[in-house]
C-alpha cells in the first residue's frame, strides 16, 4: 500500500470512528427496518437477476416507506404492464396482512434495448403512465468507454460477449449512444425534454458526459422543466466537483445521492457526500438506494443506511426528511 493510500485510510478512520461513536438511531430488530418511515426511493432496480419487485414492495410497506420508483423492471415487458401486476399483487397481500401498501411507480430508461432516443416510444410510455424518464446508462458511450459491458447493450444484434473499457471515440463508432452528434443536442433528446414537460414527468440525466449534461441543462431551462435530476453525482460516470453540483442546483436541477456511491463498490466517503449536500443545500437534493444487485443490501435497508449516514455525518433530521420524503414527493407530483 502506498503512503498516500495509507494516509487516506487513516484520515477516513478519524472521521468514521467519530461518527460511529456519536451516532445513535433506532435499535434494529431484523428483519424489521425502522428509520425509513415515509421515505421514497427514487432509484431502485428490479429487472432480471436483481431484487424481486413484489417482495421489495412488501418489505417497504412493512417498514412504512412512502414508495418505490422502479427505474428498471423486466426488460421484456412494458414498464406499466409489469407495474400493474406488482400493484395488484401488493394490494392482495396488503389486504390479507392488514398493512398499508406503499406507492409504486415505474420509470423508462432510454437505453438501446428500450427504444433509445425515440420520442414516439417515450411518448407511448408516458401516456401509459411512467413517472420518470432516464437518459441512457449502460448503452451510453460514457459507460462503455469507462467500464465496457455486454456488447449487446449497445449493439442489439451483436454477439453477446463481455468486453472491457475502450476509448470514447471507439465506443461511439461501435454504436454506443451519445446525445451530441455534430456537437449539438440531438433533436430527439430535445423533443423528449418537451414530452417530460407536457406529461409533468421527472427527467434523469443518466450517464451523460459533462458536455452533454450542459447541453441538456440548457434545454431543460429553455423548456421550463422543474423536475430534472442528476443521479449519483460522485459516481465515475458523472463525477461532479462541488462547484459543478452547485451550478446545477442553482439552476433548479436536483442531485440524487445514492447508497451505491457509499457502498464498498464505489467507496465514496460519507463525509464528502454530507459536505457536498451542505455546500449546495438540501432544497435540491434527494437520497435513494440505486440498489438491486446481489452485492447490495435490499433497497429498504439501503434507504435506512443512506439516511443514517447523512444524519451521522452532519445533516439534520429535517434535512434528511426533506431529501428523502418531501423532494421525492415533488418529483413524483405528490406534493
Amino acid at each position: 500500500m502506498s503512503d498516500a493510500e495509507s494516509d487516506r485510510i487513516r484520515s477516513r478512520s478519524v472521521t468514521s470512528y467519530a461518527a460511529r461513536r456519536a451516532f445513535r438511531d433506532a435499535i434494529q430488530f431484523p428483519p424489521d427496518t425502522p428509520g425509513v418511515a415515509g421515505a421514497i426511493d427514487l432509484h431502485c432496480h428490479a429487472h432480471g437477476g436483481q431484487q424481486d419487485a413484489v417482495a421489495l414492495a412488501r418489505h417497504a410497506s412493512r417498514a412504512g416507506m412512502g414508495g418505490l420508483l422502479y427505474k428498471t423492471l423486466d426488460f421484456e415487458r412494458k414498464p406499466m404492464d409489469r407495474l400493474a401486476e406488482i400493484r395488484a399483487a401488493l394490494d392482495r397481500w396488503a389486504d390479507a396482512e392488514k398493512v398499508a401498501p406503499i406507492g409504486c411507480w415505474a420509470g423508462l430508461v432510454t437505453d438501446r434495448w428500450m427504444g433509445g432516443f425515440d420520442p414516439g416510444v417515450v411518448r407511448a410510455h408516458l401516456e401509459a403512465g411512467v413517472s420518470a424518464v432516464w437518459m441512457p446508462t449502460a448503452s451510453h458511450a460514457n459507460s462503455v468507454s469507462q467500464v465496457g459491458g455486454w456488447r449487446t447493450m449497445w449493439q442489439p444484434r451483436g454477439p453477446r460477449e463481455l468486453v472491457g473499457p475502450m476509448p470514447m471515440a471507439h465506443a461511439i463508432a461501435e454504436g454506443a449512444m451519445y446525445a451530441l452528434p455534430g456537437g449539438r443536442l440531438d433533436p430527439d433528446v430535445r423533443e423528449i425534454v418537451g414530452l417530460c414537460v407536457e406529461h409533468d414527468a421527472a427527467l434523469f440525466f443518466g450517464h451523460l458526459t459533462w458536455d452533454e449534461q450542459d447541453a441538456l441543462a440548457d434545454e431543460i431551462q429553455r423548456r421550463g422543466l422543474r423536475k430534472a435530476v442528476i443521479d449519483h453525482p460522485f459516481s465515475p460516470f458523472v463525477d461532479l466537483p462541488v462547484e459543478r453540483m452547485k451550478r446545477f442546483t442553482d439552476a433548479g436541477i436536483f442531485l440524487n445521492f445514492t447508497y451505491d456511491e457509499l457502498s464498498p463498490l464505489l467507496g465514496v466517503d460519507p463525509v464528502d457526500m454530507a459536505a457536498a449536500i451542505r455546500a449546495v443545500g438540501p432544497a435540491h437534493c434527494t437520497l435513494s438506494s440505486d440498489a438491486g444487485e446481489p452485492l447490495f443490501p435490499n433497497s429498504v435497508e439501503c434507504m435506512r443506511l443512506v439516511r443514517a449516514y447523512m444524519r451521522a455525518f452532519g445533516c439534520t433530521t429535517g434535512e434528511v426528511e426533506r431529501m428523502s420524503v418531501a423532494n421525492p414527493r415533488h418529483l413524483l407530483g405528490l406534493a
